[in-house]
């Protein structure tokens, strides 16, 4: 077995197999997480993607000593934790942007309650070592996969990039793949050109992909979203476990700017990343959670309104009607 093969199982059998609609594993701040606790305390269940944020809190400790119990929904991509939210399975979502944007618009009954910024590289487009494709405008008459469904941060990024190399979104053709496939696809030669996210964007490029274009100097605009069901927000001691979850992931994130090699070295352990792919993540990860202010709100109308004039995202979801700014103040 060759080294690609090895690392490609290595975690696609850890961090990235997560096809499951919902693994949850009790994980709260004592005790009484694990044992059931109390009937009368509150559990929250948090929804993430690719343990992103359970590796956060694991690695830094900031959800020690809730008064409420915990449990995790993981999922490999937004779609299928919006539709977990969407059915009561999970009180929160963590997404970019634009799948927040999807998920409005098809009805989930979602507010974003705080927002996540980075530099936007954690988002690329990436092709095989050996494809022809050189530049954007290289793509013309291509099929481009794209992880993990219609309406993701990659598909944004692919549509804005096509735009600013003067094609249309037709100039390509879209096929969409969860990442886990994707993931395997591309290694194995039956994919040539990726637009994806995150640990798979950094895994796709230790393994010989290489990076056609990321999503940094505007191409994406780097907003993600803490979302909280409206139904979780109608109860008094959910929202205030909300709120408290909030607190603590600001606290977690600043934890993970403060220590790097330690959060790397728990990706490494928890995700089975590569020490390098482990690098990658923390340099490119959200540095604070921030206010939904209106600058956030413009600039993610921006993402929508450019996705719905190419037909990708219908109806458009009016952001600032979808906001709950009472949990994360400026």
């Amino acid at each position: 077995m060759n080294p690609v093969h090895r690392i490609s199982r290595r975690v696609l059998s850890s961090a990235l197999v997560l096809t499951a609609l919902l693994a949850t594993a009790g994980c709260g701040g004592n005790s009484e997480a694990a044992s059931g606790g109390s009937s009368s305390r509150v559990t929250l269940t948090i929804g993430d993607q690719a343990k992103n944020l359970q590796t956060l809190f694991n690695a830094s400790g900031a959800l020690k000593g809730t008064s409420y119990d915990v449990k995790w929904a993981e999922f490999e991509g937004a779609a299928p934790l919006f539709q977990a939210v969407q059915a009561g399975a999970a009180d929160t979502s963590y997404a970019a942007d634009l799948p927040t944007l999807q998920a409005l618009s098809g009805g989930v009954p979602v507010k974003a309650v705080g927002a996540l910024h980075n530099d936007g590289t954690h988002t690329g487009i990436v092709v095989r070592n050996d494809s022809s494709v050189r530049s954007v405008k290289d793509l013309k008459g291509k099929k481009v996969v794209v992880s993990s469904a219609k309406g993701s941060i990659a598909e944004y990024l692919l549509a804005h990039a096509l735009q600013q190399a003067g094609l249309s979104y037709d100039d390509v053709q879209v096929q969409y793949l969860l990442p886990t496939d994707a993931q395997a696809a591309f290694t194995s030669g039956k994919v040539e050109v990726w637009a994806t996210f995150g640990v798979y964007k950094a895994v796709a490029e230790q393994q010989g992909g290489r990076l056609l274009v990321n999503g940094a100097d505007g191409r994406v605009s780097g907003y993600g979203f803490i979302g909280a069901s409206e139904k979780a927000l109608s109860s008094k001691g959910k929202k205030a476990a909300i709120a408290d979850y909030l607190r603590r992931l600001d606290r977690a994130l600043a934890w993970s700017q403060k220590h790097p090699a330690d959060y790397a070295k728990a990706i490494q352990q928890n995700n089975g990343a590569s020490p390098e792919v482990a690098k990658t993540l923390v340099s490119q990860a959200n540095s604070e959670l921030l206010p939904v202010s209106s600058q956030v709100v413009d600039a993610v109308q921006k993402v929508g309104d450019t996705m719905h004039g190419i037909g990708v995202l219908t109806p458009n979801p009016t952001v600032a009607d979808h906001v709950d700014t009472s949990l994360v103040k400026e």
